[in-house]
């Protein structure tokens, strides 16, 4: 084996911010929340699907703004509706071949909603 899977990375401004951002869109929660853990504010903050399902996903600060599009991204099941109403931003409508709808979240990361199973 030359490499495994072990956990996803966001970059972000306001790392903190996207964070709650992101428990509040997938479901998840803080990961010191559930250690008792305490970070620094000015460190990554790790997210975790309670449930045990997801993966952990780090929110990493940078000084830099998103500028291009990403390389790669995340694929969730939702309501792109009630994303919206969490604060994501409609990039590409579903329609005609395409089975998905494109956003984005509070940063410019893009992620594609599909149709819950």
């Amino acid at each position: 084996m030359t490499a495994q899977f072990k956990d996803l990375a966001l970059d972000a401004n306001d790392h903190q911010a996207l964070a709650d951002w992101w428990c509040a869109a997938l479901g998840y929660v803080r990961r010191d929340s559930v250690t008792g853990d305490e970070r620094p504010v000015d460190w990554p903050v790790p997210i975790v699907d309670p449930a045990g399902r997801g993966p952990l996903i780090w929110l990493n600060p940078v000084p830099e703004p998103k500028t291009a599009k990403n390389r790669m991204h995340l694929d969730v099941f939702g309501d792109p509706e009630e994303l919206a109403a969490l604060g994501a931003t409609l990039l590409r409508a579903r329609g005609g071949d395409v089975e998905w709808d494109l956003m984005a979240d509070p940063e410019g990361n893009e992620f594609c909603v599909f149709t819950p199973q």
